[in-house]
């Protein structure tokens, strides 16, 4: 089982300006709480014992709360000198990485999946990475990933409003160490498009599904969905 997370914590939150204070989007409050600490509640029922937790906007607020320890888990920074993107971040993160595969979650969502058979799925598929999929009748802010009979990605389709309904990629995967070496990719770069877009054919991606609850807090809505529905989060 893999017993290390990356998650991704250097976002501006520039959609939630209207709601929130002047604070990474990860730092959030939910019911009191930022919206980091159900994360890392969802991480330690399943057992993790390292977060290397990527920084940048206003890392020092999130470094002073959290310190290096959370329930029994270690916590380490990955900071960002300058933007990375999503896939700098992870690269610059997978240098704290002792193993040779880590899960990797936004830090604005929540997708309560079962991480030990998200693991048996990337194990015996023999994958380079995998992302979790979840299915939604309307999938216009986020896109459509598309997979075949055995879970290999095959094609994503655009965010616009005529995406319609299908999987969309649920921001938690699991991914090989050194991913970015086979890749070719380097500096700031979008994990999303610049590798499992850009990758999907020539390397062994899959996704797998979930029927799970999913949130991401990145819009004024959602983050008060939020407020009235994670009173179920009790780990």
């Amino acid at each position: 089982m893999i017993n290390e997370a990356i998650v991704l914590a250097g976002g501006f939150g520039t959609r939630l300006k209207q709601v929130v204070e002047d604070l990474p989007k990860p730092m959030a409050a939910i019911n009191g709480k930022p919206f980091l600490e159900y994360q890392f509640d969802f991480l330690k029922r399943y057992k993790i014992e390292r977060i290397v937790l990527s920084v940048g906007y206003r890392a020092d607020m999130i470094m002073d709360y959290f310190r290096d320890n959370y329930r029994d888990m270690d916590i380490v920074y990955a900071v960002e000198k300058e933007p990375l993107g999503t896939g700098g971040g992870v690269v610059n993160a997978f240098k704290m990485i002792r193993n040779d595969a880590a899960f990797v979650l936004n830090g604005d969502s929540i997708f309560d999946i079962d991480l030990h058979e998200f693991c048996n799925y990337y194990i015996e598929k023999e994958a380079d990475a995998c992302m979790a999929l979840k299915y939604l009748d309307a999938g216009e802010r986020y896109g459509r990933v598309e997979i075949n009979d055995s879970y290999r990605v095959t094609a994503f389709i655009e965010k616009n409003s005529s995406s319609g309904k299908g999987y969309i990629n649920g921001g938690i995967y699991i991914i090989a160490k050194g991913f970015q070496q086979y890749s070719g990719l380097k500096g700031n770069f979008s994990l999303e498009k610049d590798f499992f877009e850009e990758h999907s054919g020539s390397k062994v991606i899959f996704g797998i599904p979930f029927d799970s609850y999913f949130i991401d807090i990145g819009i004024p809505e959602e983050f008060q969905r939020a407020q009235h529905e994670f009173t179920r989060f009790k780990y």
